[in-house]
Order: structure tokens, then sequence, then C-alpha cells
């Protein structure tokens, strides 16, 4: 990797004055009155924390006079709180009830990862994204986050939304639900908009970047979501929620629970309904989905079933908005027009539509409709202190199509006959045609956790899935209907692919302050799909591939404020479905593989906390579209030798005053491919293909959509009790479409602001009644979040055709909200 300087300046504009006083103490079980270790300590209105050591122990110094709220957690424990008045040095001796019920936290407890690991993550609680929760999907609700940038094709957050890490797509971010996993085993990616108001039913978020720490399902080359789903809440409660706004936008959602039924059981209950009509024409979304789980807590044991489902009908904005659409360009459009060779009626959509709302789709039905059911079954046992395991059985059903009007579609791509009236030949036909995809993903994932409760714990686990895809198409109405016979089928193609894991965790507390962890990880992938042979016929083939993915990290806690880690991490990653079907054994792509460097430092004391993380990804093969056609005549991926990401990410967290907080993080970044080789297709002047233009890149240009400087900012104001005033900012620098870094084929850099308004009442007879405002794009910038750009030669000459989704001006959302 070569050599570059980053500068990073990070300006604390407060004075910190150091008080006088320590508290120390140690934590027991109050039953067998053994020392507990790893119990976090921390405060009200305060960023400090720590944990107690081998024996228990603990000490906090540089405390100044006052009462403090202090609270005392582990898993296995029931939580503490207390007040406590400092006035001299003091010392606590506190005792922990052991928990009468074992607790869920137990169930993700094997796919997290905490302060010991040397790892980069953040979680997000269940109140902050309650707080923002107007219906957008999940990916906007995470948009500030460190390293995050969202996208959205219907504009406005609701239908197709994506999220990359570090500039990683949807494909090399690794999501769990439950630690089941969530991405289509083939595709790779995560599709939100089948997992419509999930952040409704969610208690927490972990999200990791990097390689990250083992977990089930596809590989993380960018970073993780490990979502847990709504906790035990011992009380019963009712809460309805609507929201409405811009772009006819709706949300409502009625949660139900039952509490804690004899000591013993718990049902939880969601249901939600949302719709937009889009910020772009026509993208109109139609969401349904509910949530369900039934769960049964012993003192030893747990006992959960959850499910949940998607249903999702949306009106397809997926190709974006030519470039001399969104600038105005109206020669630019008349040469579009001609060289796609549009008719009369889409040549007057693209010339008559608004330049940020325009959708090529004008058939009424142009829709993608797709339910997906999910089905969740988990046991966790803990047989000791000492030791507890999880096991859980999962199955999802999905099934659904997309559904277009095609004009002019010739016979032959679909099997079918030439039409012959008379002495005129037809040989193509409008038609509409429906492709399907109807899949089974199941499997089970395990793991056996042991901790000493004093200086070693460690998890063994693993998972075994297996998948069945079919795909299919069918024409469900064509103007010359051909040799065609209805509910035929012109393609079919199964796909099975089988994914096995295990992995070794583990942490060690090898002194007081310092902590080694390891994660070794082997997975082994067995896919069989429809595709080419070496002769170029469509054949069934199959691959089979075996990764080795150790990771390694070191923490250095310097006193209860500070704290110092690294991590060494490998991952490795196969190919997407379109990688193999589209191409031959010959022209297979290679994995890719990662190496992962994260040095950290950490700092908090009571009003503030910052932190900032290097991180250098060196990939190998890494896969990119370089424009290159494969042997059987396929744009799929290529394999480029060494790339890399590397930056600084900082993140820094400040009560200014009691009443207002000041949150902020920073990626600044380099993301380079060392050496890229870009294929250009040449046409002559009558569109016949001769054959590609080769364009190699000595200097190492950017990668796609990687930006070099990615920050968000949330500033908190609190005036009155109950009453929230929080103004968000996001800045995203420039990104390139694709590899090459060239300035005509890029996303401008945007800033946008939002203003959100949360206010809570509190009744007798309704525990709260909460109202939301959120203003979004105040300052109506015109900005777009996601493209793509493809070029060739026509008659000799260079053509790019760039195309971008622009993003919804000012826009507004309000709800209300009852807690009973």
């Amino acid at each position: 990797m070569k050599k570059f300087n980053i500068s990073f300046l990070l300006t604390l504009l407060p004075l910190i004055t150091f008080a006088q006083f320590t508290l120390n103490g140690k934590v027991k079980n109050a039953k067998t009155k053994e020392s507990i270790t790893g119990v976090t300590i921390s405060f009200d209105n305060s960023f400090v924390s720590t944990q107690t050591n081998e024996d228990g122990g603990f000490e906090i110094e540089n405390m100044k006079k006052g009462n403090y709220i202090i609270h005392f957690s582990i898993l296995g424990f029931q939580l503490r709180t207390d007040t406590i008045e400092i006035q001299k040095n003091k010392t606590l001796e506190i005792e922990l009830q052991e928990n009468v019920i074992l607790m869920d936290a137990i169930i993700v407890s094997s796919t997290r990862v905490d302060d010991k690991s040397g790892l980069a993550f953040s979680t997000i609680k269940k109140e902050e994204m309650q707080e923002q929760n107007t219906g957008q999907d999940l990916p906007y609700l995470l948009n500030q986050q460190t390293s995050v940038v969202t996208t959205s094709d219907a504009g406005a957050g609701i239908g197709y939304t994506g999220i990359r890490i570090r500039g990683s797509d949807a494909t090399r971010v690794n999501v769990t639900i439950n630690g089941i996993p969530v991405n289509d085993a083939e595709s790779q990616g995560t599709f939100w908009v089948d997992l419509p108001d999930i952040a409704s039913s969610i208690d927490n978020i972990q999200i990791q970047r990097g390689v990250g720490s083992s977990t089930n399902g596809a590989g993380a080359f960018g970073g993780s979501l490990n979502i847990e789903t709504t906790k035990l809440n011992p009380k019963p409660y009712t809460e309805f929620n609507s929201t409405a706004g811009s772009f006819n936008s709706f949300k409502n959602t009625i949660n139900l629970g039952s509490g804690l039924l004899n000591d013993k059981f718990a049902v939880d209950v969601r249901l939600s309904k949302l719709s937009s009509a889009g910020f772009m024409d026509r993208a109109s979304s139609d969401l349904k989905s509910y949530y369900l789980s039934g769960a049964y807590y012993g003192k030893k044991s747990i006992v959960k079933f959850i499910t949940f489902t998607g249903y999702e009908e949306t009106y397809q904005a997926w190709n974006g908005v030519p470039e001399s659409r969104l600038n105005g360009d109206i020669q630019g459009m008349n040469d579009y027009i001609a060289r796609n060779s549009l008719d009369a009626e889409d040549a007057s959509n693209l010339l008559n539509s608004s330049s940020r709302t325009y959708n090529q789709y004008t058939y009424s039905n142009q829709v993608d409709h797709y339910v997906q059911n999910y089905y969740q079954l988990h046991f966790s046992h803990e047989f000791n202190r000492h030791w507890n395991s999880n096991i859980a059985l999962h199955y999802t059903k999905g099934k659904g199509y997309y559904e277009e009007y095609r004009k002019n579609d010739a016979f032959s791509d679909y099997g079918l006959n030439d039409v012959i009236v008379g002495t005129t030949t037809i040989t193509s036909t409008n038609l509409i045609r429906r492709r399907w995809l109807n899949n089974d993903f199941c499997g089970t994932t395990y793991s056996l956790n042991y901790s000493n409760t004093k200086n070693f714990s460690a998890t063994l686990g693993g998972a075994y899935n297996y998948y069945r895809g079919l795909h299919y198409g069918e024409i469900i109405w064509a103007q010359y209907a051909s040799n065609s016979l209805p509910n035929t089928n012109y393609y079919n193609d199964t796909a099975n692919k089988s994914d096995f894991n295990v992995y070794l965790k583990a942490n060690y507390l090898i002194a007081d302050k310092l902590n080694l962890y390891a994660d070794l990880q082997y997975r082994t992938v067995d896919y069989s799909f429809l595709g080419y042979n070496s002769d170029l016929i469509n054949v069934q083939q199959s691959a089979v591939l075996s990764f080795f993915n150790p990771k390694y990290g070191i923490n250095y806690a310097i006193n209860d404020k500070v704290s110092l880690y690294a991590s060494y991490a490998i991952g490795n990653k196969e190919p997407s479905r379109d990688d193999y079907t589209q191409s031959t054994p010959e022209s297979r792509p290679k994995a890719e593989h990662l190496r992962d460097i994260e040095i950290g430092y950490k700092h908090r004391t009571k009003n503030m906390m910052w932190s900032l993380n290097y991180y250098a990804m060196k990939y190998k093969n890494q896969l990119v579209l370089t424009g290159q056609v494969n042997d059987v005549g396929a744009y799929t991926r290529t394999n480029v030798e060494n790339s890399y990401r590397q930056g600084i990410e900082a993140e820094y967290l400040f009560k200014i005053i009691k009443q207002l907080t000041w949150m902020a993080n920073a990626t600044y970044s380099q993301n380079k491919v060392e050496k890229f080789e870009e294929y250009v297709d040449e046409f002559d002047d009558v569109y016949n293909y001769i054959g590609q233009r080769h364009n190699t890149y000595n200097t190492a240009t950017d990668l796609a959509f990687s930006p070099d400087l990615v920050a968000s900012s949330t500033i908190v104001l609190e005036p009155i009790k109950n009453l929230k005033l929080s103004f968000i900012s996001k800045y995203v620098s420039k990104q390139y479409l694709d590899n090459t870094s060239n300035e005509s084929r890029k996303l401008n850099a945007f800033f946008v602001n939002n203003i959100r308004m949360n206010y809570a009442i509190h009744t007798k007879l309704v525990r709260e009644i909460g109202v939301v405002v959120s203003l979004n794009n105040i300052f109506n910038q015109q900005y777009e979040s996601n493209g793509y750009t493809y070029s060739y030669a026509y008659d000799g000459k260079p053509v790019t055709e760039n195309f971008y989704y622009p993003q919804a001006a000012f826009n507004f959302m309000a709800g209300l909200s009852f807690k009973f």
C-alpha cells in the first residue's frame, strides 16, 4: 500500500477542570459472595464508565463533589441503581442480585463485541431510533452514524433505500437479526423495503465497521449491522403511532405487549402500514408488516418464537434520471432520444417531465411486488454462572415478482417463433412480463459461551444455512402471442446454496488493564446454479469455496477514562450470483480477500467523550465493474489485484451545559485502485458492435462511491423538560460513479440540514403522548445521493451516459404517539 499522510485537527472548546476525589469499591454476588468481573459502572449525565477487574474491584479518579446516580449492570444480574454523595474519597461495597429469569441479551451475546475486543463499533439504542422513526427505512435512521452514507431511489427514504459503510455497498455489509443472517444468499444484498418499519420492533443495533467479529451469513467487507429485536418488557403496554407528511407519506403502527404473565410468559405484537407517493414521479410504495414474538422465561432458560413479515409493492424508479434531463439540457435530451431510439411516448415523457422527478416508466403496473416471511425459534440456557448456550432455528420464505412493460422485444429472446402474417414476418412484439423469485432459506445457528468471571471468556459458535431459489419468468400479455402458451415460463433457473461456518472467540485479561482478543472462523460455501459452460451453453454448474478468517485484538485501559486498542483481521468473500451465472468456469472471478488493521483511542470525561480510529483495509482481488465483456458477452465484475481503503474516523460527544449536547463524527479517507483497466464498447455509425477499447490507469484511481470526507453533526437543545430540539447536519464529499476518477462521472458533494422536534406529555390516563416534527432538507439543497454510468464509442466518438437519483428538496413528517 502506498504511503500517504492524513491530517486531522480536533479542537476542544471546553476547559476541563479535574476534581480531587476517588471512588472505589468491590462488586460481589449477593448470594455466593463471589466477586464479579466485568460489571459496567456508569453514571447519569456523564460519559464516564468503567468495569470491575478480575477481583471485582473498580476505581474512578478525579471526581468532583456532589450527588451522583450510579448504575451497576452485567448479564445475569439485576440492574442496581444507587444515589451516592461524594464529599471525600469514598469506598463502596456492592452486592448484585442474580436475575430471577434469564434475560434476552444472552440471545445475541455471541455476535456482539465490547470495548475489550479492539474493534471499531457503535451501538444505537431503541430510544434513539424511536425519536426519529417517522416511517423512513432503517438506513435513514442510521444516517448520522460514523462512515455511513444512505441512498433512496424514490428520493424520500421510503421504498428502495440503501446504506454504505466506509464506501462499501450492501453486498459487503453483513446484516443479522437476533444472530440470524438477513442478506440475500445469492446477491448478498439486504433489501430494506422487505422489512418495512422494522425499526419499531428493534431494541438496539450494533454497527461494526470493517471486517468486525465473526458472525453468520455473507462476509463483512465494510461493516456489520447486528440487530436485536424487542426485549422483555415486564409490564403490559399498548402504543399507537401515526405520522404523515410530504409526498402523501403515512405511517400507522400499533404495538401491544402482554408484559410478564405468571412470571414466565410474554407476547409482543406489532402491526404497521406505510405508504408514500415518493418524491420521484410514480415512485409510490405500499408497505405492510407485522412482528410477533412469544417467549417463555425461566430462571435458566429462554424459549422464544419470533415471526415477522414484510409486504411491499413499489413502483419502479430503478433507472434514475439521465444527466441531460437533470440539467434541463434540451439538445442533450434530443441527442439521448436519438442515441437510444426512444419512441414518441417515451421522448415526450423525457422532454416534458420535471428535471428532478423524471421517471422513465409510465406503464401503470410497473411494480415490484414481494412478500417475505421470517420465522425464528431461539433456545437459550444458562448451565451455571460460567456456561450458557444458544441455539436457533430459522426459516425465511420469499416470493414475488417485478412486472414490466417491454416495447419491441424480439421473439427469439423468449424462445418464441416469429409471427408470419401473409407475406410479412414480425420478429418482435410489445409485451408485459413478470420475473419471479421464489426462495426458501433455512438453517441453524448455535453458540456455547464460557466466562470464568475473572479474566477469561470464550464462545464456540457457528451456523449451517441452506438456500433454494427458483428464478423464472412469464409473459402475461403480448401484442403478438406467437406460439406462447398460458402459464408457461420462458426461463427457469433453480439455485441451491449451503453455507457452513464455525468460529471460536476468546477474551483474555492478561493484566489488570490489558485484554487480548482472538476470533478464528472457518467458513465453506457450496453454490449450485444455472450458468454457462466452456461451450457457452447454459448448464447447471457449481462452485465450492472454503475460507479461514482470523481476527486478533488488544485493548489497554490506561485508566477509567482513557483506552487504546488495535486489531488485525482477515476476511474473505465469495462472488455474487451474477458473477457466477454470467460467466464460464474459465472466466469465473476469484473470491475477494481483505486484511483490515484498526488502531484507536478513546477518551471519556463526565461531560465529554471523543475517540479516534485509524483503519487500513487492503483488498486482494476486489470485484469491481470495469466495462469488460467476458467470454459469454456479459458485463460482470472483474477482480482488481490491489485496492485499499484507509482513513481516520473521529467521534465527539460533548454536553456543553445540562440542556445542550453536541454529537459529531467525521471520516477522512483515501479509497483507491492501484491500477485500473477500463474497457469501452465501440460501435460503427449504424451501431454495429466492433469490439472494445482498453484504457489503463497507471496512477491510483478512486474507488466508486467512496467519498473522501463524510461528516455528521447533531446539536440537541432541551430548553424545558420533555422537549428536545435537534439540529442535524450531514456532509458527503464528491463521489465518482466508476473507478476512473473522471470528473465528468461523479456525484457532487452535498450538505443537508434537518430540524427535529420531540415533545412528550405525561398524564394519568395516557402514560405518554409523544409529538414529533421532522423538517428535512430545510435549506432546499438540490443533491443526488446515488447514480451510475456507462461509456461507449460511437462512430469513433466517445459517449458517456450518466444517470442520477435526485433527493427530495424541503419536506416534512409529523407524528403523534400514545403509550399506555
